[in-house]
């Protein structure tokens, strides 16, 4: 099938290049807690943020080795980096609240109080403000990112919200995870603007933005991945993706669905013109259901534990203790 693809964009002189090969190039040992959420690659400072129970690691990119831990961030999500502030941020649903902490000595500066189990979490460059999407209260929350001070406590977004990016020009767009839509809020004025379907999506988690054609890619619990112009609010494409998927990342004119069911990556490209499909199988490990791209090095970064014997009372296979690792793809 790919050689099929290929060949027909040869015939017809279209300059689709041939997508890079990728595959797992090393695993970084944690340990620890078996369980884990959202990892955040800052690709500026070479420094990977992942989330992993009631603490939060950090690291380096360019060895692979762990560098830091900011602790007491229980029930971690998300992380969000403020480089122009020197500041980070994580969304902690079990407190309620965010941590905020220097990303040089990775210091505590504070406690932020948010709406009910602060799930996605992201920073808007141009008004300097984090917003929280609160899972349990269907709201965000608005934080400004010099002071710490909360903006707007409770955003009503309609519905449950799970991951969030921004364009950079003062938008951010929020995948509603049970009303299978995408909002955007205007960050300037602390407000969804408007909201849009994404059917045939079922249950959007993760969200990635091409930065560049400002398309967004939501993973979806019926294996899909629907591609949206949020501009116009509508689908262009929904490519078939893999099972028990959460995450997704964009890289390179390519979006990755991290499929944690049958421990596989979804590779989805731009065949031809405004035509989405897979274009390749990356193998992983089962329970890998989220991702991270380093859009300069061109790998991603999937948290995971090992399945061991052991199940639960419902005969589902439980991980490894002390298990806890990262697996880096790349080319």
């Amino acid at each position: 099938m790919k050689k099929t693809i290929l060949a027909l964009l040869v015939v017809t002189g279209l300059a689709f290049a041939a997508p890079p090969t990728y595959k797992v190039v090393t695993k970084i040992k944690i340990g620890g807690a078996t369980r884990w959420d959202y990892g955040y690659l800052d690709s500026d400072n070479h420094r990977l943020y992942v989330s992993h129970g009631t603490q939060t690691e950090v690291i380096d990119t360019t060895t692979d080795k762990l560098v830091g831990t900011i602790p007491d961030t229980k029930g971690v999500h998300g992380i969000a980096i403020a480089n122009d502030l020197g500041k980070g941020f994580t969304s902690d649903g079990q407190d309620n609240d965010v941590t905020m902490f220097d990303i040089k000595t990775l210091k505590v500066l504070g406690k932020i109080k948010t709406g009910q189990n602060p799930d996605a979490i992201i920073y808007e460059p141009v008004t300097h403000r984090v917003f929280t999407f609160n899972g349990r209260s269907s709201d965000a929350t608005a934080i400004d990112a010099k002071t710490g001070d909360v903006l707007a406590a409770s955003i009503p977004v309609g519905g449950k919200p799970e991951f969030a990016q921004v364009d950079g020009k003062g938008h951010i767009y929020a995948n509603i995870e049970d009303k299978n839509e995408i909002i955007e809020v205007d960050a300037k004025n602390n407000v969804v603007a408007k909201r849009y379907s994404i059917a045939p999506c079922d249950g959007p988690s993760g969200l990635a933005m091409d930065p560049k054609k400002l398309r967004l890619y939501s993973v979806c619990s019926n294996k899909m991945m629907v591609v949206s112009d949020p501009a116009t609010g509508k689908v262009l494409a929904s490519p078939a993706a893999g099972p028990g998927m959460d995450g997704v990342a964009f890289d390179d004119g390519y979006a990755f669905s991290a499929n944690g069911g049958d421990g596989t990556i979804t590779m989805v490209g731009e065949t031809s013109p405004g035509k989405f499909e897979p274009v390749a199988t990356i193998q992983t490990m089962k329970l890998a259901r989220t991702i991270a791209a380093d859009q300069k090095a061109h790998k991603l970064y999937l948290p995971v534990a090992e399945l061991g014997d052991q199940k639960d009372a419902k005969g589902r296979p439980q991980p490894v203790p002390d298990s806890f690792q990262i697996i880096v793809v790349g080319r």
